[in-house]
Parts: structure tokens; C-alpha cells; sequence
């Protein structure tokens, strides 16, 4: 019958629109929304619309003409920083003497040091010498700053270096952020940009030198964080031939710029503003431009977040929301139980799990989200009590592993205090050379399980000094140490436990092999560029093929040492992950004794001079 049909097709109507969370949201939502946003937009999109863009353009134009100016502020310092001022002849008879006289290469290279730590933002600095086709550099590199020289005479054809020579203020800034290319190794990542400044003879205005900084980001970052920058947005500096000196979306200038973006922006004013379409965004563009040297600083605001951030109609919306208030409260009321019923009861359970009862259950009703959500809590459950348990093992090991630590970090300190107990009851003996030894001894193993892998000299000589009163309580008179060492380096840094390896080479390889005595001569001194710290015995000498095999094993990899002498391979190691690879061992030996050095590098390096 038609009625039984009609009723039939509601029931079968309901079910479809209540089965499922989703459409249960979308029946109570799309009611209100319709109704509130059919009125809302009509009445406030045109005041949106005009408040919003004028607001954004107002703001965004006085901070740009302000960061701007401090942009202006800065580049003026790096010119002031660049120039020599009343150094200037000092500089250049420096330049012009430099090959010559070593004098004059310290004087220029305290010149790059003195520049390269008065700023916070400078990568690196490096100083073409024209004459020469050479250059001085100055760069961080792990513990030191040295300042290193190289010959290069393919800098004058740059691109850079044929404008500097051309620029009438004998300075240029070139952009790092899209091509790297300066002629110059190791150009850091973190750099944006470089500044040429040429030096001329104040004789004959003929250019000498080449100076160049490699500048982070660092001070430019701080300038620009005045500038208020949301998700979406976009912002270029430019200067004043278009060459960017700062992208923040390098695919977004990369499309601009083949569509005409940069040439707008030259025919704009002085503080003007357009608007640009990109692909399915409409943007407002703002720029300002320097008068001084044309740089541009221009940002780009979707017009979507410029209405999305107006607030001006709030008030007319909730004088019409209020409207529809009441109208919703009764849509909410008669969906409300459906909804929240299960979800509190999943709430319920969810609270039980997070206070600890990891056997909760929920009850799974129907196939909707709720449904869905319920049968994975109580999978989730169940995975959880299987990873605790394997948690718990886990636990138990760590556990063990971490006693075990404890006890080998007390073993050597219960060490130190049963010497010094023994070395106490010594002396209540009577017994003080035993007392003696005890305390050296002791001493000894204090100063090896301190932490500190960087010593003073002087720390590693008391060391020494202890660990010869053991050696000698062995070896008695056939042993005789002597000390050379100035005051003044002292202070020297060097590897712990670096002199002892040294030293116990020499019992080693000379006092136990021979019945005579033998004399140690522990050396300090520094020589060019390194200090250099020598042991050096009188004994038989290493065998030729011995010292060979030594010095090969130096340049193996770490993987592949093994044998003997690893004490002398492993200090070897050590100077030079410490100070580069410049530094190492170096033996000396014959049939009158055996010299072993350690190299450690001082100051620039003279190896490219």
C-alpha cells in the first residue's frame, strides 16, 4: 500500500542519515552554517574586504620603510669596518713586503685576526694579493683560527673582481644566495653574502690588494625580525640591479621572476605596492626602496590571510549570530545524546587506561566512527600490555648494565683510598720510602682517571716526575732524568698522559734492553710555527725496519691497526683529531739514541707561502 511505502522510505531515510557520525555532523552543521553564513557574508564581505587590505597596507608599509633604513645602517658599517683608515700606509707597505719580509706577513695576518674577531658575522676573510696572485685567509677550523695563504691566479677573472676594480667606491657586495661562485675553496653555507673592497697605493691609486668578507646571516636575521612574518607570506631584498640578497621560498622567486615580478617592481615608486597573481594565489606586494643605493625590501601578503585576519564585522555577525542561537540550541539538543552518548562512555574508558588500569574495555555499538574508534582503543589496549611486558624486560636489563657501570666507576676510586690507606700505615711503620712510592703511586692513578683529556704542561710533568719515583724505585741509579723546559710554557695544552707514552718508550726500547745506564731528556721548545715536546734517550736505537714499520702503522686507517707500539699510534691519533692534521709524531733515531717529538701546531700556517 502507498502508506506502508511512504513509511518504509522515511525509515529507510533515517537509517542512511543516522548510521554514520559523519552525517549526523553534517545534518546539525549544515543547518546552522547555512543560515549564518548566507546572512554574515552578504552584509560584511565588502567591509572585510576594504578594511582589511587598508589596515595591511598601512602596517606593512612603515615597517618595511624601518627595516629598511637599519638595513641602510648596516651596509654603511661594513663600508666604515672595510676601510683601513689611519692604518692605511701601514697596510700597504705591508702588502707591498710581504713576500719579502716576514715581519710584514704578521703584520697582516694580526690585521685579519683583529678584523675577523671584531664582528660576530663574519664567516671568513680573505686578502688577494694582486701583485703576487696570492691570498691570505682567515677562517674558524675546529680549536683554532689560523690564518692560511694559497696562490690563485684565476681570482681576476671573477665576475666580482672585474666590478670591484670597476666600481667608483672600489667596494661591491655580492649575493651568495644563488650562486656561490667566488673563485675562492670552502665558501660556508651558512654565508649570504661577500663584500670586495680594493686597496690602492695612496702614490699612484694603482690597486694592491683585494679585501673580502664573507658575512652570516646572523645581524641580517636580527634587522629582520622587525618585520612581522606569518605562513604564506613571502619576502625578497633585493638591491638595486634585482639580485636577491635574502629569499625565503627560493621556488616561489624562481617562478616570479619568469613572469614579469621583478620588472614591476622596477617600475614602481619609491614606497608602492601592486598585486600579483601566482598560480591560484592572489598576492598584495609591498616594497620600499633606499635612496641611497636602490635596495628594495618587498613583501608579498596572500589577500586570503589579509581576510582572514579582519575583524572588523565581528560585531554585526554576533548581532545576527545571537539570531540564530536559539534555532541551534535546538538542532544541538536533539542530536546532542545521540552523539556524546558513546563517546562519553569511551572517554570514561580512555580516563581508566590513562590512570593506570590497563584493563579497560569498551563496549562496540553500531558502525559508525565512534564504533570504529572503540574496536581500536580496545586493540590498542591490548598492544599496550604486550609492550609492557616486553618494557619490563627491557627494564631489568638496563638495570644490570647500569650497576655494572657504577661498579667500574667505583673500582678505581676504592683503589685510590685503600693506597692511600696503606701508604698512611707506611708511615706510622716508619717504612717512608715505601710511603713514598705508595703516594706516587697513588697520585698516579688519581691523575689517570680524572676526567680531563686536556692537560697543562705543568700538570703532565708533576705527573711525570710521580711516575719516574716508581721507575726509578725499579731501575735505581741506571736511570737519570733530565728536565728542559722554560717557564713561559708551562701553560702549554697538550694531550694527558702525552709525555708519559713518550717516556715509556724510552724504558722500553732503551733502559730494559741494555745493562748501562741511560739518561731521558725531556724537552719543551718552540720552533716556526709549533711547539714542540721531545723525549730523548741514550739507548741502542731503533732497528730500521722496526722504525718503518712504526711510521707506516701512522698512516693507516683506524680499522686497520693493530700490533705493537699502539701507545705511539694512538697519540699520534689523538694531536690530530686535537690540532689537525699538521700535528703528529715525529722519531728520530740511530745508533746513539732515539728522539720521538710531538708536533703541535701554533698560530697561521706557512705551508702555502
Amino acid at each position: 500500500m502507498p502508506t506502508d511505502w511512504f513509511r518504509r522510505s522515511i525509515r529507510r531515510l533515517r537509517d542512511a542519515t543516522t548510521r554514520r557520525l559523519v552525517n549526523k555532523l553534517i545534518l546539525l552543521f549544515s543547518t546552522i552554517l547555512i543560515l549564518v553564513v548566507a546572512s554574515l557574508t552578504l552584509i560584511s564581505y565588502r567591509i572585510i574586504e576594504r578594511e582589511s587590505v587598508q589596515h595591511s597596507i598601512s602596517s606593512n608599509s612603515n615597517n618595511l620603510l624601518l627595516v629598511n633604513k637599519n638595513f641602510e645602517k648596516y651596509f654603511a658599517e661594513i663600508e666604515q669596518f672595510s676601510l683601513p683608515q689611519i692604518r692605511y700606509d701601514d697596510i700597504i707597505r705591508a702588502i707591498g713586503r710581504e713576500a719579502t719580509d716576514y715581519s710584514s706577513r704578521q703584520y697582516l695576518e694580526n690585521y685579519l685576526r683583529e678584523l675577523f674577531y671584531s664582528r660576530s658575522d663574519i664567516d671568513q676573510i680573505y686578502l688577494y694579493l694582486i701583485d703576487e696572485g696570492k691570498y691570505l685567509y682567515i677562517a674558524k677550523e675546529n680549536f683554532n683560527v689560523p690564518v692560511r695563504a694559497a696562490m690563485d691566479a684565476e681570482i681576476p677573472r671573477q665576475a666580482w673582481y672585474q666590478s670591484v676594480m670597476q666600481s667608483p667606491k672600489n667596494a661591491v657586495l655580492q649575493s651568495l644566495v644563488l650562486d656561490r661562485e667566488t673563485g675562492y675553496p670552502s665558501v660556508p653555507e651558512s654565508s649570504f653574502m661577500a663584500y670586495h673592497r680594493v686597496i690602492r697605493s695612496l702614490a699612484d691609486r694603482e690597486p694592491r690588494a683585494v679585501l673580502s668578507f664573507f658575512f652570516n646571516d646572523s645581524e641580517k636575521q636580527n634587522i629582520m625580525k622587525d618585520i612581522p612574518f606569518n605562513e604564506g607570506e613571502h619576502l625578497l631584498f633585493l638591491n638595486s640591479q634585482g639580485v636577491p640578497f635574502h629569499i625565503d621560498d627560493p621556488v616561489f622567486y624562481e617562478r616570479t621572476a619568469a613572469t614579469g615580478f621583478l620588472d614591476k617592481l622596477e617600475n614602481g615608486s619609491a614606497r608602492s605596492r601592486f598585486t600579483w597573481k601566482e598560480e591560484d594565489t592572489s598576492y598584495l606586494v609591498m616594497f620600499d626602496t633606499s635612496e641611497t643605493d636602490g635596495w628594495k625590501l618587498v613583501k608579498s601578503v596572500p589577500y586570503d590571510q589579509i581576510y582572514e585576519t579582519a575583524q572588523q564585522t565581528r560585531r554585526i555577525g554576533l548581532l545576527i549570530g545571537l539570531g540564530f542561537l536559539l534555532l541551534s540550541i535546538v538542532l544541538i539538543s536533539l542530536t546532542s545524546n545521540a552523539i556524546t552518548r558513546p563517546l562519553k562512555r569511551l572517554s570514561t574508558q580512555m580516563r581508566r587506561f590513562s590512570a593506570g588500569e590497563f584493563d579497560s574495555v569498551v563496549e562496540v555499538k553500531g558502525r559508525d566512527e565512534i564504533a570504529y574508534l572503540s574496536r581500536h582503543f580496545n586493540l590498542m589496549v591490548s598492544r599496550t600490555n604486550e609492550l609492557i611486558n616486553e618494557r619490563y624486560k627491557m627494564k631489568l636489563v638496563e638495570k644490570n648494565a647500569i650497576l655494572k657501570a657504577l661498579e667500574a666507576e667505583i673500582n678505581p676510586h676504592f683503589l685510590y683510598n685503600a693506597l692511600q690507606a696503606i701508604s698512611t700505615k707506611a708511615l706510622k711503620s716508619g717504612e717512608e720510602e715505601i710511603a713514598d712510592m705508595v703516594d706516587a703511586l697513588a697520585m698516579t692513578l688519581r691523575y689517570c682517571i680524572s676526567g680531563k683529556d686536556m692537560v697543562h704542561a705543568r700538570d703532565e710533568l708533576k705527573h711525570i716526575e710521580r711516575y719516574m719515583v716508581l721507575q726509578k724505585a725499579r731501575f735505581g741509579e741506571r736511570l737519570r732524568v733530565v728536565y728542559d723546559i722554560e717557564d713561559s710554557l708551562m701553560q702549554l695544552p697538550i694531550p694527558k698522559l702525552s709525555i708519559q707514552s713518550l717516556v715509556e718508550n724510552s724504558i722500553k726500547h732503551a733502559l730494559e734492553q741494555v745493562s748501562s745506564s741511560i739518561t731521558i731528556v725531556i724537552r719543551i721548545r718552540l720552533e716556526a710555527s709549533y711547539a714542540v715536546l721531545s723525549v730523548r734517550d741514550n739507548g741502542p736505537g731503533i732497528a730500521p725496519d722496526r722504525l718503518e714499520a712504526i711510521l707506516e702503522s701512522f698512516e693507516k686507517e683506524w680499522e686497520e691497526r693493530e700490533g705493537d707500539s699502539i701507545g705511539l699510534r694512538n697519540l699520534h691519533t689523538r694531536l690530530q683529531l686535537l690540532f689537525g692534521d699538521k700535528a703528529g709524531l715525529e722519531i728520530e733515531t740511530d745508533e746513539t739514541g732515539t728522539e720521538l717529538r710531538m708536533m703541535i701546531p701554533q698560530g697561521g700556517d706557512d705551508t702555502h707561502a
